[in-house]
């Protein structure tokens, strides 16, 4: 039997264990992930892009609306995380999040022919998650 040393928990058959994770929690480290994403975005946005887009993202037309794409993540995240760590006010934040997931989970499909499959599948995948976590933490929290 496996224990979480230091949790007052047990675990059978577990590989880890931890302390659970709560919603407030869950939604700082959900803007983090955006600050990180958007400020590459926004610094790189030929490099950063081009794991979604392809080579296209190195064109300097192209660059500026990638750059934007990271500014609009770069603030959601910073807004979010600020009124999570505040205690308050994370719902707007998140439902704006949820929104741009969205729309960068529709974008993506309606491009799906142009687009590698993998860059497909992976921001599918990654904005289809971070809404529906965004819809979850948004009626957790206020």
């Amino acid at each position: 039997m496996a224990s979480a040393k230091g949790m007052g928990r047990h675990c059978r058959g577990c590989l880890v264990a931890s302390a659970a994770v709560d919603a407030r929690t869950l939604a700082r480290l959900q803007a983090l992930g955006r600050v990180v994403i958007g400020a590459a975005l926004t610094v790189a946005p030929g490099r950063a892009g081009a794991g979604w887009i392809g080579r296209d993202a190195r064109r300097p037309p192209v660059q500026v609306a990638i750059g934007a794409f990271g500014a609009r993540d770069l603030a959601l995240g910073l807004g979010t995380a600020y009124a999570a760590r505040q205690g308050y006010g994370a719902r707007p934040w998140l439902r704006a999040g949820v929104l741009a997931d969205a729309a960068d989970l529709v974008v993506t499909l309606r491009a799906r022919d142009h687009l590698s499959p993998l860059a497909v599948a992976g921001v599918g995948s990654l904005a289809a998650g971070s809404a529906v976590l965004g819809l979850w933490l948004g009626r957790e929290l206020d």
